[in-house]
């Protein structure tokens, strides 16, 4: 993910990748540009997440075709798969954070829209799936712009705990805050989350426009630079970048199994384990336990391991937690087991975007993100669908040990990772 490159216009040691050597970790200070991105993010995902659990049900009382429900979900992918690289490149080019309230702001305002219609009962699945489709599609510009806007806020050796809070507190907000809130809201329409949710945009585009970014990460753009020449460039970087590279490899076969047990998940628990759908509930909530403990201590584990050997020992523990997932029937081994899942995935998660911004060649992080984005996200429908084969042809707990073979090929990618880790301490050069 060679040695004597640059990043951010200096010559730097990766310091995640750096076990005894190299600066101190410093922390990043909740003043400032840090604070009010990280609670922007916190809100967005809190108002997201109350959407995500409101349309389906929106999705299911407008019909009963199994098809029309699942192309809402499926329009909430398709965009990364279009625009994901094109919405990297601008954000290389623009203001990243005149982008992100702009984006939270056409968001926000789409929202509250759409939960007029609902309240006067002129949703149809038209709209939701054209809601679904533009909303990803801003979304392909904001979170390629806010991974880029990070290092421009706190210093680079505070990556690794900026992000591990960032996103814990993301996970919180999706997973404790906004799922028991859902059905009180509820309560008063089904239009209340929409609502909400347009709130939320709304005040989180407030927050990024009060963001102090400290350095600007910007190369002069070349003359007769061109958004598709700016595209090729971010990929040929990621390819070039053998650390990247390897991690981007490793994630397309977890992506696949990701895909696979999401897709399967609540079968397995309410079919394989006959725990109904409070276990399927228990289960959901074990994991996000996991995920935000592994964020707390994250950025402490990449330091004191390096960040290969920490991937590879963490999808080496995946692979258990899947083969224990998919053969033992009992709800309290499951409940620990992704737990554990959850724990590791955020660990995961926390390292392998601070690699990107760390080893992006200056001005080139939108294009990175999105390039590894576009790959990860375009291999998950296709592991739900192998996923449903593979539960259909096999028994409901398949798709667990499908997923479980799929991840152990993605730990048997890092390998040259783990093998010459001194290729992988500092990024390359724009090509």
């Amino acid at each position: 993910m060679d040695e004597s490159a640059e990043r951010h216009g200096g010559t730097v040691a990766d310091p995640i990748t750096v076990t005894d050597a190299g600066p101190a970790p410093v922390r990043p200070t909740w003043r400032g540009g840090f604070g009010l991105l990280c609670s922007a993010a916190v809100l967005s995902r809190f108002g997201d997440a109350l959407r995500s659990a409101a349309l389906p049900l929106l999705a299911v009382s407008l019909t009963d075709s199994p098809l029309l429900v699942s192309l809402v979900t499926a329009c909430g992918f398709l965009p990364w798969l279009v625009f994901g690289l094109l919405g990297g490149a601008v954000a290389d080019r623009v203001d990243q954070r005149r982008a992100m309230w702009a984006v939270d702001i056409l968001r926000g305002l789409l929202m509250a829209g759409f939960s007029v219609a609902v309240l006067l009962g002129h949703a149809t699945i038209a709209l939701l799936l054209g809601l679904a489709f533009t909303l990803t599609t801003l979304q392909t510009l904001f979170d390629n712009a806010a991974t880029a806007l990070l290092p421009c806020v706190v210093p680079d050796s505070a990556l690794p705990t900026a992000n591990a809070r960032l996103m814990t507190g993301q996970q919180i907000a999706g997973s404790f805050v906004a799922a028991p809130l859902v059905p009180a809201l509820l309560v008063l329409g089904i239009a209340a989350p929409f609502g909400v949710n347009a709130v939320t945009y709304l005040l989180a585009a407030l927050l990024v426009a009060g963001v102090r970014v400290e350095r600007v990460l910007r190369e002069p753009r070349a003359a007769g630079a061109t958004l598709r020449r700016d595209i090729a460039e971010g990929l040929r970087t990621l390819w070039r970048d053998r650390m990247l590279r390897v991690l981007c490899a490793s994630e397309v076969f977890c992506n696949i199994g990701v895909g696979a047990l999401i897709a399967t998940l609540v079968l397995h628990v309410t079919g394989w384990l006959d725990a109904g759908e409070t276990g399927y509930a228990a289960v959901i909530t074990a994991y996000g336990v996991g995920s935000v403990v592994g964020g707390l201590v994250a950025g402490r584990l990449a330091r004191l391991l390096g960040a290969p050997l920490t991937l590879m020992l963490g999808g080496a523990l995946q692979v258990v937690c899947l083969v224990v997932l998919g053969l033992a029937r009992s709800l309290p081994v499951a409940m620990a087991a992704m737990a554990a899942f959850g724990f590791v995935g955020m660990v995961w998660n926390v390292i392998h975007v601070t690699l990107m911004q760390q080893r992006s060649p200056l001005g080139m992080l939108g294009r990175v993100s999105s390039a590894f984005r576009t790959v990860s996200v375009g291999v998950t429908p296709l592991g739900a669908l192998l996923g449903g084969v593979v539960a259909t042809a096999w028994g409901l707990n398949a798709p667990a040990l499908l997923a479980a073979a799929l991840f152990l090929l993605g730990v048997v990618s890092l390998v040259p990772a783990v093998r010459r880790p001194e290729v992988g301490g500092t990024p390359s050069t724009a090509a």
